[in-house]
């Protein structure tokens, strides 16, 4: 009785520990995912926080007509023709008089970005009463210029008097512009007014964002009501035989197949057999469509049928067809697990770059989409391009557009979260 009960004693301290050593692998994994989850987004955030402000250099600018082959009578097609290069270099020299060699001028030049002048003549066109008079205007710094100020400014050169890309005469002149307060940082705008650019510091991501609420619009349009259609007819009108069988089964297996199948699908269906064109919301977001369908048809069933049978039984015994039972009562009971379903779709939707390229939306786009027509790209299709470019600047976008997109589906998923405890009823 003595061996039992010492044997009975050993398995459980055995089983007790091996119950200990099992929550502690539980524990270990949870904080591991957790440290890999922390690392990325500090990676994610070391990297990109920078492209939330932009340098500035302050230039006083004359706007001369002679200059500027202009007269006060000039139309604005002579206003586009103007020389408003000529203009912005002249502006430049007339800051640095004492340089007088023209490798060293180009240096001045490299201070501003590329499109310094064209931001001029925009000003013109927007307010022709400049001409003439002397602004005090505030210049986007060009790119390496400001990767410098921002992360290098006051560091001993480097190996060969650089860092990075700027040389020792574009670091004394930054010292100077820094000295004088004519350079400085603030939010940058740019980043959320501005479509795609190849210049690092004027690119933004306002086109990719309107690609992406058009193709969501689209998405949701189309997606929502046929899966809710569907899951109605497959959970309360549908008769159960192979046919009805067949197809839930397809649904399941849709659910998990690759997304760049349904891009596949997309481009050879709705490109090349209807002909509609690449690289608009509105074949992205049917090609979304199918690819969110089987997730938000699993979702509704699975609301639809934790709808207890007793409201069903309750409806039909106080008269009601079996359309008003499922339309005034069922449906309006499943609704938030449908809801929730469909947000989480809609997150995926999003975050998806495959099925997209494969339709050709990895143009340049520098417009602003205005319609479901128009060219236009998504947001992580914006990050896989700028992933692409070597500049450092393009790194900084890259990181930022990243913390973006995640802020915005951490916000789907908590708003899907949201709705499930705020609606949820249980039985």
């Amino acid at each position: 009785m003595n061996d039992k009960a010492t044997r009975l004693a050993q398995t459980l301290k055995r089983r007790h520990a091996a119950e200990r050593r099992f929550q502690w692998y539980g524990r270990l994994s949870v904080a591991f995912g957790v440290a890999c989850v922390l690392f990325l987004f500090t990676d994610i955030i070391s990297k990109g926080y920078g492209a939330f402000t932009q340098t500035y250099i302050d230039i006083e600018v004359t706007f001369d007509y002679e200059t500027l082959g202009l007269t006060p009578d000039s139309t604005e097609t002579d206003v586009k023709a103007a020389s408003f290069n000529s203009l912005f270099r002249n502006t430049v020299r007339a800051q640095y008089p004492e340089v007088t060699d023209r490798r060293k001028q180009r240096t001045l030049y490299g201070l501003y970005t590329t499109d310094a002048p064209i931001m001029l003549r925009d000003m013109v066109l927007r307010d022709p009463s400049v001409l003439g008079t002397t602004q005090q205007l505030t210049i986007v710094a060009d790119d390496d210029i400001d990767t410098y100020y921002k992360h290098s400014f006051g560091q001993d050169l480097g190996e060969g008097g650089v860092i990075g890309r700027v040389n020792p005469q574009q670091i004394a002149l930054v010292q100077q512009l820094h000295d004088q307060g004519r350079i400085h940082k603030k939010f940058n705008t740019i980043l959320f007014t501005n479509g795609d650019s190849r210049d690092p510091e004027l690119a933004g991501i306002k086109g990719a964002i309107i690609g992406s609420l058009l193709t969501l619009l689209v998405t949701l349009m189309l997606s929502f009501p046929i899966a809710v259609a569907t899951a109605i007819y497959l959970e309360e009108f549908a008769p159960k035989n192979r046919l009805t069988e067949f197809i839930e089964v397809n649904i399941n297996n849709l659910a998990a197949v690759p997304s760049v199948i349904f891009g596949l699908l997309g481009l050879a269906i709705f490109i090349n057999f209807f002909g509609l064109p690449r690289s608009v919301p509105l074949v992205g977001g049917l090609v979304l469509t199918l690819m969110t369908l089987p997730t938000i048809i699993i979702s509704s069933r699975a609301s639809i049928k934790a709808v207890p049978p007793s409201i069903r039984e309750a409806a039909l015994g106080m008269g009601a067809s079996k359309v008003q039972m499922v339309m005034h009562h069922v449906l309006p009971l499943a609704m938030p697990g449908m809801l929730t379903g469909t947000i989480i779709g809609m997150a995926q939707a999003l975050g998806e770059t495959a099925p997209l390229l494969m339709i050709g939306m990895v143009a340049f786009i520098v417009e602003t989409p205005a319609a479901i027509t128009d060219a236009a790209t998504v947001l992580p299709v914006q990050i896989y391009l700028w992933a692409d470019s070597p500049e450092r600047a393009f790194v900084e976008k890259t990181s930022a557009a990243i913390m973006i997109l995640l802020a915005f589906l951490i916000f789907m998923n908590s708003t899907a979260v949201w709705l499930r405890k705020r609606l949820e009823r249980r039985w």
